[in-house]
């Protein structure tokens, strides 16, 4: 009879080791499923006459160049698209001119660094997909150009996604190398904090840069980029919505004059 015991015994310590990571599996899909709820950051493009807060956005900019294009790369952008948010062309042939790009092949067949231009697409931060694999620990930086029409959430999710690291919540186990983050879908995300309060970024107009004020600054961008027509579209929503009232008034009016005339004659 013990030695039956022994089997039964050691058949359930067996069956509970291999439900073990079943368990898990199933609470790491449980966590993918989450319903999550993204806070309401109340942007100043939303809405049907929302326009681009164009001091937001130039922050924004600064944020990206700052801290999140050291990763993040946004080939849909040229130097000189930046005329959208603000600056002049002085200024954008400034700011091209600090960064190096390849170019070629010369007379001799070869390729060479120069000072941007206006014209030229933003620098990325690497090379190919492979050096920024390898850079990352094999997670690859999305590009950033239409990330925020990209993402489910857009604008609101991107700005929860930034502020949203902290301390996992007790029984909480996290991956080596992933972060804890309570807006991102399973809360286990390889990024780390990108943004800090420890003199990170200085605004040149004086704005204190919390996490919070670079998180809306940068997402400000960010839409204005996924977007850059999005102002001059709803202008000229709001033009045919007039337009066509305006229209729909006359030949109301004109309906009404020609059955009057009928209505008279046939009396």
């Amino acid at each position: 009879m013990r030695p039956l015991l022994t089997t039964v015994k050691a058949a359930a310590v067996a069956a509970a080791i291999l439900l073990v990571p079943v368990v898990a599996s199933v609470d790491a899909r449980a966590q993918e499923h989450e319903v999550i709820h993204l806070p309401d950051t109340k942007f100043t493009f939303e809405g049907p006459f929302g326009t681009f807060d164009r001091a937001s956005a130039q922050r924004g900019f600064q944020v990206y160049k700052e801290v999140c294009s050291a990763c993040h790369s946004m080939r849909q952008l040229s130097y000189r698209n930046l005329s959208g948010i603000g600056l002049n062309a002085t200024q954008i042939a400034a700011l091209a001119s600090q960064f190096q790009v390849q170019d070629g092949p010369n007379d001799n067949g070869e390729m060479f660094e120069r000072p941007a231009r206006a014209s030229d697409r933003f620098r990325r931060p690497f090379q190919n997909d492979a050096a920024a694999r390898a850079a990352n620990n094999g997670a690859l930086p999305p590009d950033l150009s239409v990330i925020i029409k990209a993402r489910e959430g857009g604008a609101d999710y991107v700005h929860a996604l930034l502020v949203g690291y902290e301390d996992p919540p007790p029984g909480v186990t996290i991956a080596e190398g992933m972060h804890y983050n309570k807006y991102f879908p399973g809360h286990q995300i390889a990024m780390a904090a990108p943004l800090n309060t420890e003199g990170q970024v200085e605004f040149a107009d004086g704005t204190k840069a919390t996490i919070d004020q670079m998180a809306t600054d940068v997402v400000t961008f960010l839409s204005w980029a996924a977007e850059p027509e999005l102002e001059q579209r709803r202008a000229m929503g709001v033009r045919m919505v007039i337009f066509l009232t305006i229209l729909g008034g006359l030949v109301y009016a004109v309906k009404r004059k020609v059955w009057a005339n009928l209505h008279q004659d046939t009396q």
